[in-house]
């Protein structure tokens, strides 16, 4: 019978340590660190190449603070979407979208968790995927993504 009860609170101390392990990745002020080697555009301010810390602000999970770890006037607060992976990436990583030469930040996902951060394309990303799409098919430039590891 103690065996059982050892066990049964040995497997629940696990089980709480893996929620608890996941969750921490999300927790305000919590942050990541990727390094960026083009300028990119978030709700239309551009952002110089450069090594970006990113942490959520306040209890929300959708308020997030990107900000050049070399030049603190490279900042900026945004917003985001919940974004629902259907399988857990093996690996942090934020993506972007390409239109070019311009590069705009789409998403933010964290390592073995299935929900992720989504930005809505902006006025501004949503006009140059219209023009793009306008051009003739001979000198299409069609839209990439770009994805960058984070750590």
């Amino acid at each position: 019978m103690k065996k059982q009860i050892v066990g049964t609170l040995v497997a629940g101390c696990l089980l709480a340590l893996m929620i608890a392990v996941p969750v921490r990745a999300q927790l305000p002020g919590t942050s990541i660190r990727v390094d960026i080697p083009f300028n990119f555009i978030i709700r239309g301010k551009t952002l110089p190449a450069g090594t970006y810390e990113i942490k959520t602000v306040g209890d929300s999970e959708e308020d997030l603070l990107i900000r050049n770890v070399a030049d603190h006037h490279d900042h900026m607060m945004f917003q985001t979407e919940r974004l629902d992976e259907a399988k857990p990436p093996h690996r942090s990583e934020i993506v972007f979208h390409r239109y070019g030469d311009s590069y705009f930040l789409s998403e933010i996902l964290t390592a073995g968790q299935q929900v992720g951060s989504e930005l809505l394309p902006s006025h501004a990303e949503r006009q140059l995927k219209r023009e793009l799409d306008n051009q003739t098919a001979s000198n299409k430039i069609e839209p990439e993504t770009v994805a960058l590891a984070v750590y």
